[in-house]
């Protein structure tokens, strides 16, 4: 994302840059993530099959078999993409991140009223999953590892009376059912 001595930076829509950034790199680890995911990591796979990389760790979501939404499907395809490659790898799934969970509720700052969804979060700190992608970037490819979480599985409505505890704000949580399969 930047660039600078030692750095070598790359574009995986565009492909510039990233024969060089693979160039003699025995590990990957990808976490890019945006509106073209699918795209720029099948980039990344095909980028280091030819690179002949010796291990490709990618990060994915818990629960995304589940899910029926598009950036859901599309974490499927990746794996699927991934794994089918041939290309040695490891992939960790991981509940959502903190900033994620407290993005929901910051992002209605300004409605009346905060609306949590009718499901839980097992919230986990982005801290926890990079050291547990560093360990596994450093060791064998091994395929789907177990998936990490948080330490706590909290309804959304508790997560946001705690927030707006801690934020010390007044308004009430609601609970919403939002429409369809992932709203329950």
């Amino acid at each position: 994302r930047r660039a600078g001595a030692g750095l070598t930076t790359g574009d995986l829509l565009t492909g510039v840059g990233i024969p060089a950034a693979m160039d003699g790199v025995d590990s990957v680890v990808h976490l890019a993530t945006g509106g073209r995911d699918v795209d720029q990591a099948k980039a990344a796979i095909d980028a280091a099959l030819a690179a002949d990389v010796g291990h490709f760790v990618l990060i994915s979501i818990v629960g995304i078999d589940d899910i029926p939404l598009g950036y859901y499907k599309g974490k499927v395809q990746i794996e699927k993409y991934l794994a089918e490659s041939g290309l040695p790898h490891t992939v960790l799934r991981a509940t959502q991140f903190h900033q994620f969970v407290e993005g929901l509720f910051s992002a209605q700052k300004y409605s009346p009223v905060f609306f949590a969804p009718r499901f839980s979060f097992q919230p986990i700190s982005t801290d926890e999953v990079a050291t547990r992608l560093a360990e596994l970037a450093g060791g064998a490819p091994q395929g789907r590892v177990a998936d990490i979480g948080g330490p706590q599985q909290l309804a959304a409505r508790e997560i946001g009376l705690k927030w707006k505890q801690a934020k010390h704000l007044h308004r009430p949580v609601w609970t919403a059912t939002f429409p369809g399969r992932t709203g329950t």
